[in-house]
């Protein structure tokens, strides 16, 4: 159990790492109704601090790859009660968990008026979509083998472009799941602190160790490397934080939001029904 406390401890830590940093960052991207028709750029300065630290912890955490896996595949890992459950739990409600909640989130916003709720779910499924895209070409280019494809010995296993040609055995890099859970904080996260200024500090920490449970339960499953968690959590990040400032800063008022939260199918007069939109800035 000591090895797995020294090295499997100490990629939980860089996890929590965005849990602490995140919601610092996310000021940049939030904003109040005084300014939000005020467009700013989508790419920021944070966004070349957030692609260096996951490039950095990525090839950091590469030559441990096999070491890791190793230490949560042995027997005292595996049959520990508390990390046994909490990855049993955390599968439960993982990806699609998170587009089921994100769009409960949008149509219990949209039927009863509630506008904030509707801007949390459709902005987190949003965010979830753009991650995964981004996601899914990087598992095709990519091409690595998932840790039971290899008998967990090779994590240098890449070949260009097979993720395309031979699917999900072969698409371990990045993590997907790890992805949407990240996606769906950092979303979240930036949406709190637009609509609640300093909410962010306490809704940030929660979401993100929840997705750093994310990540370790593909670990744990010996679905993924740590280095795949590691990228599959920064594209998340990155996901989560530009869908919130296009929508609300670099172009608000957008198309996707226009027909998503501003419309609504009303009587026409002539017994038929029509689609609307409201004008009022959101």
């Amino acid at each position: 159990m000591r090895r797995f406390d020294r090295h499997s401890r100490a990629f939980i830590a860089l996890l929590l790492l965005f849990a602490a940093a995140r919601p610092a960052l996310a000021q940049s991207s939030t904003t109040t109704r005084a300014d939000s028709s005020k467009p700013v750029p989508l790419f920021t300065r944070d966004d070349a601090y957030l692609g260096a630290a996951i490039i950095a912890g990525t090839v950091a955490l590469a030559p441990f790859d096999k070491r890791i896996t190793g230490e949560l595949r042995e027997a005292t890992a595996q049959n520990h009660p508390f990390v046994h459950h909490l990855a049993t739990d955390v599968r439960l409600v993982t990806y699609p968990g998170a587009l089921i909640i994100g769009g409960s989130l949008y149509a219990i916003g949209r039927l009863g008026h509630w506008d904030k709720v509707a801007d949390l779910g459709l902005h987190g499924s949003e965010a979830i979509g753009l991650g995964s895209v981004l996601n899914d070409i990087l598992k095709g280019i990519a091409g690595r083998a998932r840790p039971y494809v290899v008998a967990d010995t090779n994590p240098r296993d890449f070949q260009l472009f097979r993720g395309f040609k031979k699917g999900s055995e072969y698409s371990s890099f990045p993590s997907g799941h790890t992805l949407a859970a990240f996606a769906a904080a950092a979303a979240v996260t930036n949406e709190s602190g637009r609509w609640w200024p300093g909410m962010q500090w306490y809704v940030g920490p929660v979401l993100y160790t929840g997705a750093a449970a994310v990540g370790f339960e593909r670990l744990y499953d010996n679905k993924h490397w740590a280095s795949d968690v590691i990228m599959g959590a920064g594209i998340g990040i990155f996901a989560g934080n530009k869908v919130v400032r296009y929508a609300h800063r670099t172009a608000p008022g957008n198309w996707i939001d226009r027909i998503f939260l501003r419309s609504s199918v009303v009587p026409n007069g002539n017994g038929g029904l029509s689609l609307v939109w409201s004008a009022v800035p959101r």
